[in-house]
């Protein structure tokens, strides 16, 4: 059997979670391969809306086991913040839930210094989650972290607080007064004491050696669904340096964030929205600040699950939405949120872009560079609710025509096309 792989293929939030919910009941195996708190997966149904940060998207299916992977980096409160939410619903998580011992875990002093960094930026700050990621990264790759694994270890204070006075250092040096710095409404110390109570937790989940257990179960004949979190723009590599999040996003991703052979990558599908969204700072060739893009805003519900910051909104980026498709080798495109467009009399779609006289078909190196000017053509919209379609057979003409220009420009089908939140408004070829 093969690894199957669905992720984003814009600046996140492109309604993955509800996708991979939607898969699940045809996969044995649900694994998130990277990414850490920062990602807000929201899935709808029965009328409840679910957001996860930590825990795989295929959590509400109990026949599915789902997967913390060792590229995922784990804070251990927010990840029984999420497990306490789901139980609070009636549901038992931890009983198809199993956690990579190779997993890296976020500090509260990570938390800590990834406000103190971001701080310093001032105008030029990335627009962090603020939940730690990029220090823990940091300390991952210097070889300097802590791991799941470690948590039963005899040293394992020991080896918290040598890695916690490092931080510390770090954050006075910068002048950063960390009394003042709250999470979740805590102090540090109070937030460390919850994140100790946590820890002790987390020994009694099912830790596993997650790359023997996958390609174990490869073997076997499971099925298994790798989960992505954030998008293909915001890889740390191939992203819109340096405004990208702090692990690899695509496709390539999946092989060292789950410990799986190349040759095992099976179907890749790509998901993204109607439209563009960014949260935080960074380039945005579409961005609209008018009307439009308030209504998107508006329609569209984008607001951060995880941070709740409004979402900057736009037209789709076509050379953008190429190069993501090239990046991860996508097999089967998913468009989200069509919906959200109901009611434009007109929809523009960013096809190339112009430097001074210069044509940039491209995803540019430097996507900052204020001379980059998106070129639009203009589409006719819908102008109707889709609300009583069952399959892409029978979605508007405009629409359908939207879908064939897009699959035109890119080289790729949409085989799956979102009208709405919930899990049953989702329409297959």
């Amino acid at each position: 059997m093969k690894v199957d792989v669905i992720l984003g293929l814009q600046w996140g939030d492109e309604g993955k979670g509800k996708i991979v919910d939607v898969f699940t009941p045809h996969y044995d195996i649900i694994a998130r391969f990277q990414g850490g708190p920062n990602a807000g997966h929201t899935i709808e149904f029965g009328g409840k809306k679910f957001v996860l940060h930590t825990i795989p998207s295929g959590i509400f299916h109990p026949q599915t086991l789902n997967v913390i992977g060792n590229g995922v980096i784990i804070d251990p409160f927010i990840l029984f913040k999420e497990i306490d939410n789901l139980r609070a619903s009636g549901m038992h998580p931890e009983a198809n839930l199993l956690v990579s011992r190779r997993a890296h875990l976020i500090l509260p002093s990570h938390r800590l210094l990834d406000a103190a960094l971001e701080t310093t930026k001032g105008a030029s700050k990335i627009g962090s989650t603020l939940k730690g990621i990029g220090p823990c990264y940091t300390d991952k790759y210097g070889r300097n972290g802590l791991r799941v694994g470690n948590i039963s270890d005899t040293d394992f204070n020991d080896r918290y607080n040598a890695l916690k006075e490092e931080h510390l250092a770090l954050v006075a040096h910068v002048g950063f007064d960390h009394s003042l710095q709250r999470f979740d409404a805590l102090s540090f110390e109070a937030y460390e004491e919850k994140w100790f109570d946590a820890v002790n937790r987390l020994k009694e989940l099912n830790i596993i050696d997650s790359e023997t257990f996958l390609n174990k179960a490869l073997d076997e004949g499971k099925s298994v669904l790798a989960e992505g979190a954030q998008g293909t723009l915001l890889d740390v590599d191939f992203g819109s340096y340096p405004y990208v999040t702090s692990s690899n996003t695509i496709s390539a991703g999946v092989c060292a964030g789950l410990g799986i052979s190349p040759r095992r990558i099976g179907t890749i599908y790509g998901v993204f929205k109607a439209y563009c969204t960014r949260v935080g700072s960074g380039p945005f060739p579409t961005e609209l600040n008018d009307e439009d893009g308030t209504k998107m805003r508006v329609s569209g519900n984008e607001f951060g699950s995880t941070t709740g910051r409004p979402r900057r909104c736009g037209w789709l980026d076509l050379p953008a939405l190429r190069y993501a498709v090239m990046m991860n080798g996508i097999d089967s495109l998913i468009m989200m949120k069509a919906d959200v467009l109901n009611n434009f009399q007109d929809i523009k779609v960013c096809t190339y872009y112009k430097s001074g006289d210069m044509t940039v078909d491209g995803f540019p190196f430097d996507l900052s560079d204020p001379g980059l000017q998106p070129v639009y053509e203009k589409r006719s919209g819908w102008n109707c609710d889709l609300g009583n379609c069952t399959t892409l057979e029978h979605i508007p003409a405009a629409l359908a025509d939207y879908v064939k220009f897009i699959e035109n420009s890119v080289g790729k089908p949409i085989d799956i096309l979102s009208i709405g939140p919930d899990r049953t408004q989702t329409l297959k070829r």
